[in-house]
C-alpha cells in the first residue's frame, strides 16, 4: 500500500485513540495524528502497529456534519473517497470516532474460531476494563509494599491538578517510591506522556534502577554524548524530543547554556527533581541549577519537588522551594517567615488538641483569632471539648494551613513501624598494628574520600581486620549478612580472601556487572539455600531491599552521614521483624577510629536516624577530616581536639533536634497523615494481591502465544518460551522468565517480575490479542438449546476518544457491551452457554460455506438490533460515568472552592483547573460510542438442518 499523509489508520494496541491521520512521511518513519486525543505517535513505516481504516458498502460513516451509508468507494490520489445517497466523503473529512470492525465479516465468510478464544477475549476484555478503572491501575504490578503514609500521599497528589508539591518526609520513610508511585499512576492513565526527571549527578543511576525495578518504567539517560549521537544525523534537531520520558544530570544540563535552552524548548508535562534543597537561592541571586528548574517550573504543569532538609534549617532555602512550585503565593521571603511562625507557634495547640489535654485561656483566644470567621467554631472552643470537637477544630486549622496545600512532610515516630538499631562497635587494639599496616589503613582512608575511589593496593589476606570479620561470620552461624564497603575493588578483594578463608557461601554485588547479574546474585542471597553473606560495594547502598537479613557488616564507614543512613537503609526498613545489628570495627589510633567515634558519640548515628546529617557535615567536616589525619599520626593533642570536636558536634545535634522538634509543624504533619485516601489505594491493591482469577486468567494469556509455565514455588512460574508463536510477545528476548503473583516474594526477590494486569508483559499480551482478530468471531452448537433456536451474541466495546490527558479511562474504560439477541430479535441477555458445551464444540466440525446465505440473511439484522440495545446500553454506562465524575470531581470543586475562601495556599489556577478538567469529562463522556469487537452464532444441531 502505498502511504500518503491523509491517509487514516486506527492503533491496533489502543483503538480508543480513535481514527488517526497520517500527517507526514519521513524516510522509513511516519507520524500518524490522533487528534481527538491529542496524540502524535512516529512509526518505523515497516513495521507500524496500525491498520487502515477501509470502510466498505453497506456501512455508515460520519464527517464534515454529515452521514451516509457507504454505495460506492473509489480512489483519488491514494486516499478512499465513500459516495452514498448523493453525497460523499473523503477519509480525510471522516469524524475521529468512527467504527470498525471485521468481525461480522469473518463469522459470514466463515473464517471463524473456537468458541474457547470467543470466551478468552471477552474475558481479556472484561478483566482489562475491571483492572483500568481500579484507583490502583499503573501501581499494581508496582514492586512495593503497601505502606498507609506512602499510599496516602500517592493518592492525595496523584488527585491534584495541576499537581505542583513538595515531598519531604524524613529520610528512610520512601520519598523517591512516593514520586515513583505518582508517576507511574499519572502516566498509566495518560495524565501525563512527557516527564523530564532531574538528579544530582550521584543519583542518576540509583534512580534509573528504581524506576525500571519498582515500577517497570523505562527511562532515557541523556548526557553530552547521547545529544550530540542525535545531533549528527540533523544539527537542528532538539535531542530532548527524541524521548517521552527523560533523566538527566542537573548538572549537565545547568552547565551548558545550549543544553539547558534546547531542554526547556522541549516541553514537558511533568519535572521531578529529587535533592531540591541543593538549589541555592537568595533575595539577591540564585544559582544556575535553580534558574534551570525555575523556568523549567514556568513553562511545565505538573512539578515535584524531592528534600529532606527540614524547614527549620534553612526558612529562606525552603521559602525558595516553595516560589518555585507557587510563585504567585510565596513572592515575599519576610511574609513568608511571618506567616510560618504563626502556624508553628501553633503547635503546641494542635498537640494538646490531639492527646486530648485541656485548652489554657490563652490558647483559646488564639484559637477564637484564627477561626473568627466560623460561628460554629468559636462556639465549640468556648466549651469543653471532647473527642469530636478535637478532631473538628484540627479539621478547620488544616483546612487553613499555609504549606499544607503543597508540601507532604511524614516523620519516623509519626509513621512508626521501623526496627531498633543496636551498634555491635568494636574497638581493636592499634599498638597491634605494624607502619606498613598503619600506612594501608590511612591510604585506605584517603582514598574512601574521593568522589570516584582511586585504585590502591588492597593487602586483605593479611589485613588486621580480618580476624574480626571471620570471627562474626563464625560467630554468626547461619544467619544473613550484608557486607557494604567503599568499591568494586574492596568487594573483589574481599571475596578473594574468603575464597581461601572461611567457607562461607559469598555473593557480590558491584557497579561492574550488569544489571542482570546483580540481579541473580541479589536473589541468590535472598534465597533460603543461597549465599549467607553478600559483599557490596556503595551501590549496594542505593535503593535496594535487603529486609529479609538484619546483620549489616561495615567494613568501612563513608564520611557523609546520609551515606551511612543509606547503608543502614538497606535492612533499617518499615517492615523488619528483628532488630538492626550494626557490627563495624576499627583500631584505635586511626583516622577510621575518629570516625567512627564521630558518628556514634557526635551524631548517634548508629541508633537513630539524625535529619540534621549533611549541615553538621558541612559545619564539622572539614576539621574532622583533618583531626581524623593527625589522630592516625599520633599528633600531640589529637585527641583532645578530636574529643572537643565531638562534644561541638553532640551540642549542635541537640540543638539542631531541639530546633527543629521545637518549630515543628504539627498542622503540616497532620496534613500529611489524616486524609484517608490511604485506604482507597490500599484496599484496591490489596484486592488485586488477592485476585488468584487474575493470575490464572494471565497464564492461560500467554498459553495463547506459545507460552508455557511450569510452577516452581507457591504463586511463581517459570514462562518458558520454547514454543512461542510471535515474535511480539513482551518481556522473553533472553528465554525463559522465572515470575510471581507473590508481592512479598517479589520485595525479596527483585529479579522476580510481579505480575498483574497493568504489568507492561500482560499489557502486551493483551494487546496482542485484542488488536488482532482471534477469537473476534465464532460459530457454536449448543445442544441444551430449544428446537429451531439461533442466537447472535455480539461484545460491543464502549470507547470514548478523548484527549489522553483527560484520564478518562479512571471513570469509563473500554467496557464489554454483550448483547445477545435471537432470529426473532428479542433480547437473550440471560444466556450463556456452559463450559461442557463449549468444550464439546471444539471436537464438532462445521461446513460454514454450506450455511453462508443462511448467515448472510439472518446476522445482519440481528446484527443492527443489537448495536440498537447496546447504544441503550452505552446511555446507561455514561450516565453511570458522569455520576462517578460528580461524585469525585464535583465535590473536589466544591470543596475547593470553600477552601479558597480561608487557605490562601489553594490557587485560583488551580480551582480553574479542575472545573476545565470537570468540563471537558462532562464534554467527552456523553461522546463514547460502541464498537463492535466480536460475535458468535449459536444455535441449536437441528438449527443447521432446517438452514
Amino acid at each position: 500500500m502505498a502511504l500518503v499523509p491523509g491517509q487514516r489508520f486506527i492503533s491496533n494496541a489502543e483503538p480508543e485513540l480513535g481514527l488517526g491521520t497520517m500527517i507526514r512521511l519521513e524516510g522509513r518513519n511516519v507520524q500518524v495524528l490522533f487528534a481527538t486525543a491529542g496524540v502524535l505517535r512516529r512509526y518505523a513505516a515497516h513495521s507500524a502497529p496500525i491498520s487502515r481504516a477501509e470502510f466498505r458498502i453497506g456501512q455508515k460513516v460520519i464527517g464534515k456534519g454529515i452521514s451516509l451509508v457507504i454505495e460506492r468507494v473509489e480512489q483519488a490520489e491514494g486516499l478512499l473517497v465513500y459516495h452514498g445517497a448523493g453525497k460523499s466523503l473523503n477519509e480525510a473529512e471522516l469524524d475521529d470516532t468512527q467504527a470498525i470492525s471485521s468481525a461480522d465479516e469473518r463469522l459470514v465468510s466463515g473464517r471463524i474460531d473456537r468458541a474457547d478464544r470467543f470466551d478468552l477475549r471477552l474475558e481479556a476484555l472484561l478483566r482489562r476494563a475491571d483492572a483500568r478503572r481500579s484507583p490502583a491501575w499503573g501501581l499494581e504490578s508496582a514492586r512495593i509494599d503497601l505502606i498507609p503514609h506512602q499510599l496516602r500521599v500517592a493518592e492525595m497528589a496523584a488527585s491534584r491538578s495541576p499537581l505542583r508539591i513538595l515531598l519531604a518526609d524524613e529520610v528512610g520513610l520512601g520519598k523517591t517510591i512516593e514520586a515513583g508511585m505518582i508517576l507511574a499512576r499519572l502516566l498509566a492513565n495518560g495524565r501525563v506522556g512527557r516527564v523530564l526527571v532531574l538528579l544530582p549527578e550521584s543519583l542518576v543511576y540509583q534512580w534509573f534502577v528504581e524506576l525500571l525495578r519498582r515500577f517497570n518504567l523505562q527511562f532515557s539517560l541523556f548526557d553530552e554524548e547521547r545529544c550530540e549521537s542525535i545531533e549528527t544525523s540533523d544539527p537542528t534537531r532538539n535531542p530532548f524530543q527524541d524521548e517521552q520520558l527523560v533523566m538527566a544530570s542537573i548538572g549537565f544540563l545547568s552547565g551548558s547554556e545550549k543544553r539547558a535552552s534546547q531542554v526547556i524548548a522541549a516541553g514537558w508535562d511533568l519535572v521531578i527533581v529529587d535533592e531540591a534543597h541543593h538549589l541555592a537561592w537568595s533575595v539577591e541571586s540564585a544559582s544556575p541549577q535553580y534558574t534551570l528548574v525555575e523556568t523549567l517550573a514556568s513553562t511545565t504543569p505538573g512539578l515535584i519537588l524531592l528534600t529532606a532538609t527540614p524547614e527549620q534549617l534553612g526558612r529562606s532555602g525552603h521559602f525558595a522551594r516553595l516560589r518555585l512550585l507557587d510563585p504567585a503565593r510565596y513572592h515575599d521571603l519576610e511574609t513568608y517567615v511571618v506567616e510560618a511562625d504563626g502556624f508553628g507557634a501553633l503547635s503546641g495547640i494542635v498537640g494538646k488538641l490531639v492527646e486530648g489535654q485541656p485548652l489554657s485561656v490563652g490558647d483559646c483566644r488564639e484559637l477564637a483569632q484564627r477561626l473568627g470567621d466560623d460561628e460554629e467554631l468559636t462556639g465549640l472552643i468556648a466549651s469543653p471539648l471532647d473527642a469530636a470537637g478535637s478532631n473538628r477544630l484540627l479539621d478547620a486549622l488544616i483546612d487553613r494551613h499555609g504549606t499544607g496545600r503543597a508540601m507532604f512532610r511524614n516523620r519516623r515516630a509519626q509513621v512508626g513501624g521501623f526496627p531498633r538499631r543496636v551498634p555491635r562497635l568494636t574497638t581493636l587494639d592499634g599498638s597491634e598494628l605494624d607502619d606498613g599496616q598503619r600506612q594501608h589503613l590511612l591510604a585506605e582512608f584517603h582514598a574512601d574520600l574521593q568522589a570516584t575511589a582511586p585504585e590502591i593496593e588492597l593487602p586483605y589476606a593479611s589485613d588486621p581486620r580480618l580476624v574480626w570479620l571471620l570471627d562474626i561470620i563464625e560467630r554468626l552461624g547461619s544467619e544473613k549478612l550484608l557486607l557494604i564497603c567503599r568499591s568494586q575493588a574492596k568487594v573483589l578483594a574481599l571475596e578473594e580472601v574468603l575464597r581461601t578463608r572461611s567457607g562461607v557461601k559469598v555473593a557480590r554485588f558491584h557497579e561492574g556487572m550488569s544489571l542482570l547479574q546483580r540481579d541473580r546474585n541479589a536473589a541468590y542471597f535472598a534465597d533460603a539455600e543461597g549465599a549467607r553473606l553478600l559483599l557490596c560495594s556503595e551501590i549496594g547502598s542505593e535503593g535496594r531491599n535487603f529486609q529479609f537479613a538484619h546483620n549489616l557488616l561495615l567494613w568501612d564507614l563513608p564520611l557523609d552521614p546520609d551515606l551511612l543512613e543509606q547503608r543502614i537503609g538497606r535492612l533499617d526498613r518499615i517492615g523488619q521483624r528483628h532488630d538492626i545489628m550494626i557490627h563495624a570495627c576499627a583500631f584505635s589510633g586511626t583516622a577510621q577510629h575518629a570516625l567512627m567515634r564521630w558518628f556514634d558519640n557526635g551524631l548517634d548515628a548508629f541508633r537513630s536516624s539524625p535529619s540534621d546529617g549533611r549541615e553538621l557535615l558541612k559545619r564539622f567536616g572539614g576539621q574532622l577530616v583533618q583531626l581524623a589525619e593527625q589522630h592516625a599520626h599520633g599528633g600531640e593533642d589529637a585527641d583532645s581536639e578530636l574529643d572537643a570536636l565531638i562534644a561541638d558536634s553532640r551540642a549542635s545535634h541537640e540543638e539542631l533536634s531541639a530546633l527543629v522538634n521545637a518549630g515543628r509543624d504539627r498542622l503540616l504533619e497532620l496534613a500529611s497523615s489524616r486524609q484517608s485516601h490511604a485506604e482507597r489505594l490500599h484496599r484496591a491493591l490489596a484486592e488485586a494481591d488477592a485476585n488468584l482469577a487474575n493470575d490464572d486468567f494471565i497464564l492461560r494469556l500467554f498459553e495463547q502465544f506459545g507460552v508455557e509455565n511450569e510452577e516452581h514455588a507457591p504463586r511463581t512460574v517459570v514462562l518458558d518460551p520454547e514454543y512461542l508463536s510471535t515474535e511480539g510477545f513482551p518481556g522473553l528476548k533472553d528465554g525463559a522468565q522465572k515470575v510471581t503473583f507473590d508481592r512479598a516474594t517479589a520485595l525479596a526477590r527483585e529479579d522476580l517480575p510481579l505480575l498483574r494486569m497493568d504489568h507492561p508483559m500482560v499489557n502486551g499480551a493483551l494487546d496482542l490479542l485484542l488488536e488482532g482478530e482471534q477469537g473476534n468471531a465464532s460459530f457454536l452448537v449448543d445442544d441444551t438449546l430449544p428446537a429451531r433456536t439461533a442466537l447472535l451474541e455480539c461484545i460491543h466495546v464502549l470507547v470514548c476518544v478523548a484527549d489522553r490527558s483527560l484520564g478518562v479511562e479512571r471513570y469509563l474504560p473500554p467496557l464489554p457491551l454483550r448483547i445477545v439477541i435471537d432470529t426473532r430479535l428479542l433480547a437473550r441477555n440471560e444466556y450463556s452457554p456452559s463450559a461442557d458445551v463449549v468444550r464439546r464444540a471444539a471436537d464438532r466440525e462445521i461446513e460454514l460455506a454450506r450455511y453462508r446465505s443462511l448467515l448472510t440473511k439472518l446476522v445482519k439484522p440481528m446484527l443492527a438490533h443489537a448495536e440498537t440495545l447496546a447504544r441503550e446500553r452505552t446511555q446507561i454506562e455514561i450516565g453511570a460515568a458522569l455520576a462517578a465524575v460528580e461524585r469525585d470531581l464535583g465535590q473536589e470543586q466544591d470543596r475547593l472552592i470553600a477552601l479558597a475562601r480561608v487557605n490562601p495556599a489553594v490557587r485560583e489556577e488551580e480551582i480553574q483547573a479542575l472545573a476545565d478538567e470537570l468540563e471537558a469529562l462532562r464534554s467527552a463522556i456523553p461522546m463514547a460510542t460502541p464498537r463492535l469487537d466480536a460475535v458468535r452464532f449459536i444455535c441449536s444441531p437441528d438449527f443447521l438442518r432446517l438452514g
